[in-house]
C-alpha cells in the first residue's frame, strides 16, 4: 500500500505520476498546478533522495525548495520543513492527523520536516494550509 514510483532508470512524466496515484490523482495534479500558480513555483521531476523516496515533483521558489510531492499507488506525500513558529501558526487550524505529524517531525535547526500522506479532502485542505505558511 502507498507504493512509491522506484524505477530510477525511467524518468516518469507528469500525467504518469497523475495516473499512478489513482484515487488521489485529481489532488495530485491540483495541488502541483496550485503550487505553480499561487506560490508562483518552477515544478521539476526529480529522484531527490535515493531509492526508498522515488519520483516526485520538487517545487522551488527563487532556487529555494518549498516542498516535494511524491506519487504514491492510490496517495502522495508531501515533504517540506517549517520553522516552530509557522508551525504554530496554523497548528490548531489543522486536523488531528495534520498535527499528528508536526509533533512527530524530524528535528531541523529551529522547525523541522514533515512527510504528509494525501488520502482524502481534508488532508488535501490541511496540506494546503501548510504550504500556505511555506509560500
Amino acid at each position: 500500500m502507498y507504493e512509491r514510483m522506484l524505477d530510477k532508470r525511467s524518468t516518469p512524466t507528469i500525467e504518469e505520476m497523475t495516473g499512478f496515484c489513482g484515487e488521489n490523482s485529481e489532488r495530485f495534479s491540483l495541488l502541483n498546478e496550485w503550487l505553480t500558480s499561487s506560490c508562483n513555483t518552477e515544478q521539476k521531476i526529480v529522484f531527490p533522495y535515493g531509492n526508498k523516496y522515488g519520483w516526485g515533483v520538487a517545487h522551488k521558489k527563487k532556487g529555494r525548495l518549498i516542498c516535494n510531492v511524491f506519487a504514491e499507488d492510490n496517495a502522495f506525500t508531501v515533504m517540506m520543513r517549517l520553522s516552530d513558529k509557522q508551525y504554530k501558526t496554523v497548528y490548531d487550524k489543522l486536523q488531528k492527523y495534520a498535527q499528528d505529524c508536526i509533533d512527530n517531525k524530524f528535528p531541523c535547526g529551529d522547525g523541522g520536516w514533515i512527510h504528509y500522506r494525501v488520502t482524502c479532502r481534508e488532508h488535501f485542505d490541511d496540506i494546503k494550509t501548510l504550504l500556505s505558511v511555506k509560500c
